[in-house]
């Protein structure tokens, strides 16, 4: 049974920072792209940043220059590094693995003074 584990959520202040991991079982981050949703209170789910098999990424216009996606093949895991948090960033934030339709469980990020 593949499986997408999140974790690295919390509670951080405005122009904080927080990473996001997501462990997968099995070995399908070689064979999949990989990306990270949010879910904000009362808006639909929305993709942040998406990273393929060879590295490439993308980000959502809302995240740019703040949120770093990278992959760690060898380990099994991806990361959603966070900076310069702002309000209008708290959401629950799920992995995916793309190729798949494997959705992660969720974390929650919560950012406020």
């Amino acid at each position: 049974q593949v499986q997408l584990v999140e974790s690295g959520g919390g509670l951080v202040q405005p122009g904080g920072s927080l990473t996001l991991s997501c462990a997968a079982s099995g070995s399908i981050f070689s064979s999949n792209v990989m990306g990270w949703y949010r879910q904000g209170p009362g808006r639909q789910r929305e993709q942040v940043a998406v990273i393929t098999t060879g590295g490439n990424t993308g980000y959502a216009e809302s995240v740019k220059g703040r949120f770093t996606i990278s992959r760690a093949n060898a380990k099994n895991t991806m990361y959603l590094q966070m900076n310069s948090l702002k309000p209008e960033d708290t959401a629950v934030y799920y992995c995916k693995a793309i190729n798949m339709g494997i959705w992660g469980q969720g974390t929650q990020v919560t950012v406020s003074s």
